[in-house]
């Protein structure tokens, strides 16, 4: 009889690399709090579909938090950066791409 293998958990950063250098613990615990509140809440309904995606392919639910929350912050400083509303319909689309980081799905956008 052969055993089916459990998929390997992926590291992820800490959510203290993905934020900048004048970040602070309290900052990042704010953050997670907020995936955290959005994967209770259901709102949006793509923050829990991503979390259960990550973990089927693999992720840790603390990687899989953290990669939520550089979702939030990229949000976070888009809006704060460009002095826009936020965008739910750009939020979930940076959702649907992980576990590609936005940085790294934005430079990809940019070599196309």
């Amino acid at each position: 009889m052969t055993r089916k293998r459990r998929p390997q958990r992926r590291a992820t950063p800490p959510l203290s690399q993905h934020l900048p250098p004048a970040a602070n613990p309290q900052l990042a615990a704010a953050i997670l709090e907020v995936v955290d509140a959005q994967l209770r809440d259901g709102t949006p309904p793509e923050t829990r579909e991503t979390f259960d995606r990550l973990i089927g392919l693999g992720y840790a639910p603390e990687g899989a938090r953290q990669l939520l929350a550089h979702v939030v912050v990229r949000e976070i400083f888009t809006v704060m950066a460009r002095g826009e509303t936020y965008n739910a319909a750009r939020f979930v689309a940076a959702l649907r791409r992980l576990p590609a980081l936005p940085d790294e799905a934005e430079s990809n956008d940019e070599a196309h």
